[in-house]
């Protein structure tokens, strides 16, 4: 084995040490690093080589440190942090100070995002703001084109391996009426009611159909089809209103001209996700913006 004199480690090969240690797979650390599997499998195997010992204990389960590997871990995660930062203050230090990217949600855009950002917070940051569904949040922050995302939770969708995201806020689909509608002066409706009855929805491509949909199916309940689609909750308040129909939205969204109808044995939680790169800590201007969306749900 080469003795560990011989050169010094590399920040590249540490990274990928800390990476797959926290990914648990080598496929997962290797779409993490944007590297093919056999790189980076090149890679953990050099690092052992040149520390003399095995740091990684491979099975049909997956990755797990060996002593020597958590040994190496827990020193190599602070390096790679502070490598990471150092890299976003050098980067900082080539261009103008330019907006923090922010893409959103639709419902969390129209909920508290488009109000926390109107509030002329005294930080200073400036903020351009991209609203999209929730996937398509992800997708923006996974591949750089956004610095910060806030998203609605997808129960049982498959998690991106380029983004980490953090609780912000509670939220919950739910149905809604105009104050005209017979289930107005109503508490809640039976679920059978519920599941027979034509409602405005959103898009298929939606965080909101989606957590419908996904609580109906693990209930192994069907609803009747859908009386009219919408892009976006505003969309779809202008067409429940206009056809005086109930309509399934974030509870955060809805208005005074709608009133909230409990559906018996059925509830369609969610929350609202802060969604960051996969790796890198933030720097200070995103860390800026999330204080001001975590002050604007605050109170909930």
């Amino acid at each position: 084995m080469t003795s560990p004199s011989a050169r010094r480690l590399q920040l590249g090969e540490l990274r990928s040490l800390v990476v797959t240690a926290e990914s648990g797979t080598i496929g997962r650390a290797s779409l993490r690093l944007g590297i093919s599997q056999p790189t980076l499998s090149k890679r953990l195997q050099a690092l052992e080589r040149h520390v003399g010992a095995q740091l990684l204990e491979r099975s049909q389960q997956g990755i797990a440190l060996t002593p020597a590997g958590k040994r190496l871990y827990e020193h190599a995660r602070p390096l790679i942090a502070a490598a990471d930062a150092l890299e976003d203050v050098a980067a900082g230090l080539g261009r103008d100070a330019g907006p923090v990217r922010l893409a959103a949600s639709h419902s969390s855009t129209e909920a508290f995002v488009a109000e926390a950002l109107a509030d002329h917070a005294p930080d200073g940051v400036r903020v351009e703001l991209l609203t999209a569904n929730s996937q398509v949040v992800r997708m923006l922050v996974g591949e750089g084109r956004a610095d910060l995302g806030v998203a609605a939770s997808r129960p049982g969708g498959t998690p991106s391996p380029a983004v980490r995201e953090v609780a912000l806020a509670p939220d919950e689909v739910v149905c809604a009426v105009p104050r005209e509608h017979p289930w107005a002066g109503r508490a809640r409706i039976a679920r059978s009611e519920f599941l027979r009855t034509p409602m405005v929805l959103r898009d298929r491509s939606s965080n909101a159909r989606w957590t419908v949909e996904a609580a109906l199916r693990r209930e192994r309940l069907e609803a009747a089809a859908p009386l009219a689609e919408a892009p976006t909750p505003g969309a779809a308040k202008r067409q429940a209103l206009a056809l005086g129909a109930p309509v399934l939205l974030s509870r955060r969204v809805l208005t005074g001209s709608f009133a909230v109808v409990e559906v018996d044995g059925l509830r369609f939680e969610r929350e609202f996700r802060l969604v960051l790169p996969g790796l890198g800590e933030p720097p200070t201007a995103v860390r800026a913006v999330e204080e001001r969306l975590r002050a604007a749900v605050a109170g909930w």
